[in-house]
């Protein structure tokens, strides 16, 4: 268990949700149901630094967490996110005047925005991440990928721009690691871009579901800035997006780490954040385990979304398997799985035609009108549909 604040070192930490056994890895879907019910769990206990601010899991173990090949969090599969990650790929292109640029993306993942990036400017990539899965140069040699972590041997990359998306949150000790990508970027020259969830739009919508292992962090724009100058980066600009998910930030090297004082701020609306959340979450739950049970009793249900979120969602409302009939996920690497933690198959939305039900909950609002013409085109007007 982590004792201190991995931002700033305080002890003074307070937790507001506690599960004692969760999944340790949400996006990595089992063959078989008994493997999917034999996966390794671990425990959450989200806590709030009361000097920064900062929320993390003091229950996280790093060597329970095992990213591999079979590692699968991919949203292009969905309209929506592929016109999310091409908008702002051309905004970063134009914005940092990436044409002819060197690109250092860590956690590249799949490889897909790295090369979006790469081709919006005739930029060469290098990609970092050991759950790729390609060959190691694509598009004319143009984009190289390593199945690596970023390590500070990878510094002499000479990267003009660094971008990381959606990693920072899965590292245990994000100083660290934003420490050596400081060390590397030595040009101050050198813009970094980095995007994260952001626990404000958890803590405000009450999702309790938002909530995970493979999360260990949960950022807000003045913790993630907070963290950045603590590492030696002056940070040009934080902003919201993707309907108020995520949250990213621009920055460039700066004063070496410890050179200038760097107080938190926001902490108390932080904190006020999080009490409140206490006091809706247990209404919460009760609210969408009563919405399950009487789906379950009329007609059947089916959750859309077998990302993080939904496999949370079933491991908290139905960890016997007894409720969701089946989950839905467009993602065909997820199809013809199982759930961590409660087995549940994976399914795609076809299954709606042959297999019906009488209620989908979809699991992420920001995908809702996209699914709910799906959902119309292959089972008409007489299901019902919820958005949590």
């Amino acid at each position: 268990m982590t004792p201190a604040c991995p931002l700033c070192g305080d002890p003074r930490v307070a937790p507001f949700v506690r599960r004692m056994t969760v999944p340790v890895l949400q996006n990595a879907p089992a063959a078989t149901r008994d493997e999917a019910r034999g996966r390794a769990m671990g425990a959450l206990e989200i806590a709030a630094c009361e000097r920064c601010g900062f929320v993390f899991n003091r229950g996280f173990d790093p060597a329970r967490i095992e990213y591999a090949q079979s590692y699968d969090n991919t949203q292009c599969c969905s309209p929506s996110f592929e016109r999310y990650m091409r908008e702002l790929a051309e905004d970063l292109v134009a914005r940092h005047d990436l044409r002819g640029k060197r690109i250092v993306e860590i956690g590249c993942g799949k490889g897909h925005f790295l090369r979006m990036l790469c081709a919006a400017g005739g930029n060469r990539g290098f990609g970092l991440d050991p759950t790729y899965v390609g060959p190691d140069q694509v598009d004319g040699g143009a984009v190289t990928f390593v199945r690596e972590f970023y390590a500070a041997r990878h510094g002499g990359l000479g990267a003009d721009f660094v971008c990381c998306r959606h990693v920072l949150e899965h590292v245990a000790d994000p100083m660290a690691m934003l420490s050596q990508v400081r060390l590397a970027a030595g040009d101050p020259r050198t813009s970094v871009f980095f995007e994260v969830p952001t626990v404000d739009w958890i803590l405000d919508h009450t999702c309790f579901w938002d909530f995970f292992y493979e999360h260990c962090n949960y950022f807000n724009a003045q913790t993630l800035g907070f963290a950045f100058r603590r590492a030696g980066f002056e940070v040009a600009r934080t902003q919201a997006a993707f309907e108020g998910q995520y949250l990213w930030l621009e920055a460039r090297p700066g004063p070496p780490p410890g050179a200038v004082e760097v107080a938190p701020t926001g902490v108390a609306e932080s904190l006020a954040r999080i009490r409140a959340f206490e006091a809706r979450a247990e209404a919460g739950f009760a609210h969408w385990q009563d919405r399950f049970r009487h789906a379950a009793a009329h007609g059947g249900l089916a959750i859309w979304g077998a990302g993080a979120k939904g496999v949370t969602l079933a491991n908290l409302l139905d960890p016997d398997a007894a409720l969701i009939k089946y989950v839905i996920d467009i993602n065909p690497n997820k199809q013809h799985t199982f759930v961590p933690g409660t087995g549940h198959p994976i399914v795609g939305p076809e299954a709606l035609a042959r297999d019906r039900v009488g209620h989908v909950f979809i699991t992420n609002p920001n995908y809702a009108g996209e699914i709910r013409a799906t959902i119309g085109a292959l089972a008409g007007g007489d299901l019902v549909i919820d958005c949590l």
